[in-house]
């Protein structure tokens, strides 16, 4: 079941390599997206998750855990307040365009 939590952080991350090289396909062709993928927040959830379980499963020091766990929190709370400023924009955009 821990291996599992590596691997679906492994798999975010991949996926975010993914979103923007098909966000920089789209751009080259010369289509404008209508909405910007942000490729940050798994990003930053998947290594989060790979940097928060791994050491636990490898048997590391209590240092490296504690600063590991410390690592893993800052990931998942950037990855928040980066989805809630992302949130904030659109819904200040939204209300310009509306009289």
């Amino acid at each position: 079941m821990d291996w599992s939590v590596v691997v679906m952080g492994c798999l975010l991350v991949l996926l975010s390599f993914g979103f923007r090289w098909w966000e920089q396909a789209k751009i080259r062709k010369g289509v404008s997206p209508r909405q910007s993928v942000h490729y940050s927040f798994p990003l930053l959830i998947g290594l989060g998750m790979i940097v928060g379980k791994t050491p636990h499963l490898l048997g590391a020091s209590f240092a490296v855990l504690r600063t590991a766990d410390s690592l893993s929190a800052v990931l998942t709370v950037t990855a928040a307040v980066g989805l809630l400023v992302q949130a904030a924009r659109r819904a200040g955009s939204g209300r310009g365009a509306q009289p």
